[in-house]
């Protein structure tokens, strides 16, 4: 492996930039402005080589014991599954060995806990997505089309997909945080998504639900979908923990611990 980026609690106000052979990421997590105890989230950015990497974002479900345990484990098992592959053909199988050892080994060493999982295999400019839970995946272009967007794995995301509920009902839903598929269960189900080339101008986000309990999508699409990755970056965690530290009538807001990845391809 090249390079790798860990994040389970920021050291700075900042998201951090990451410049890859490939193209620019920022990267940020950090734990809920209104707890003292230890950030639930983590991210993770693992170079393979000049032009293939994986990305990562895993919330681990606060309402369960040593959920900051369960996301780091889900992380490492990913990183040690990864680590030896030397072909894009090997890494697909890779990702999901990690997944599902990830799954066992919460089972195995923290039962009772739980955490999302988000992953992204890059290679030359083609992602895959792969996730269970609700933590998002989102892909929008320069004009603020939007090329992907996960379906979060609960019942209120599923209403969202099906019509019944529309994102402005989904955001102030009592059961929003209902999550239906985690890794740490014995009938996980990984969910995995078509390739997508991505063209130069496009932006990549995931993150954990900080971030969309916070913005509506059309508000992160605007923010990051053109100009600088790291401004974008920076006023996305700037109104997100404003909207959680000052609640403001008819608009999201729910304090949690926050954690995100952009990323553009090189032009």
């Amino acid at each position: 492996m090249k390079n790798e980026y860990i994040y389970t609690q920021s050291e700075s106000t900042t998201p951090d930039r990451i410049d890859l052979s490939f193209g620019t990421a920022v990267a940020f997590s950090d734990k809920s402005p209104d707890k003292e105890s230890a950030n639930e989230d983590c991210a993770a950015l693992f170079e393979l080589d000049n032009d293939t990497a994986v990305f990562l974002i895993a919330d681990g479900l606060g309402s369960l014991p040593n959920a900051d345990a369960a996301s780091k484990l889900a992380i490492k098992a990913i990183q040690n599954s990864i680590k030896d592959v030397s072909d894009n053909d090997s890494l697909r199988e890779a990702i999901l060995n990690g997944f599902e050892k990830a799954n066992q080994q919460i089972q195995d060493n923290t039962p009772g806990s739980a955490t999302t999982l988000v992953a992204i295999e890059y290679h030359k400019q083609t992602i895959r997505p792969y996730h269970v839970g609700d933590s998002m995946i989102l892909v929008t272009g320069q004009r603020g089309k939007i090329k992907l967007q996960s379906v979060p794995h609960s019942p209120v995301g599923y209403a969202i997909e099906a019509g019944m509920l529309d994102e402005n009902e989904a955001v102030h839903h009592k059961e929003r945080h209902i999550v239906s598929n985690v890794v740490g269960s014995a009938d996980m189900r990984i969910e995995i998504g078509s390739t997508i080339t991505l063209s130069p101008f496009d932006t990549l986000v995931i993150s954990s639900d900080g971030l969309f309990d916070n913005l509506y999508v059309d508000e992160i699409v605007e923010l990051v979908r053109k100009g600088n990755l790291e401004n974008a970056s920076a006023q996305l965690l700037q109104q997100a923990k404003a909207r959680m530290l000052s609640p403001q009538k008819n608009m999201p807001s729910h304090a949690d611990d926050l954690s995100f990845i952009l990323f553009r391809p090189k032009k």
